[in-house]
């Protein structure tokens, strides 16, 4: 079963960045990513928002 996330935080290393993700209870994991590597994760997390969002219009339209 997937849990909930709680809080994420990104930080600079000296050769990529530092990925903190905390669920709700409270376990952490923490990962190293390369630039292109965060690149990818921000552009799929931006396909998917506006997927959502045009969803979301065309329901809102629907209904007036």
């Amino acid at each position: 079963m997937a849990k909930a996330l709680a809080s994420f935080a990104i930080s600079p290393t000296g050769d990529g960045y530092m990925l903190m993700i905390e669920d709700e209870d409270g376990d952490t994991i923490e990962l190293t990513a390369t630039f292109e590597q965060l690149d990818l994760i921000a552009e799929a997390v931006d396909q998917q928002l506006n997927s959502d969002e045009e969803d979301v219009l065309s329901i809102e339209e629907e209904e007036e």
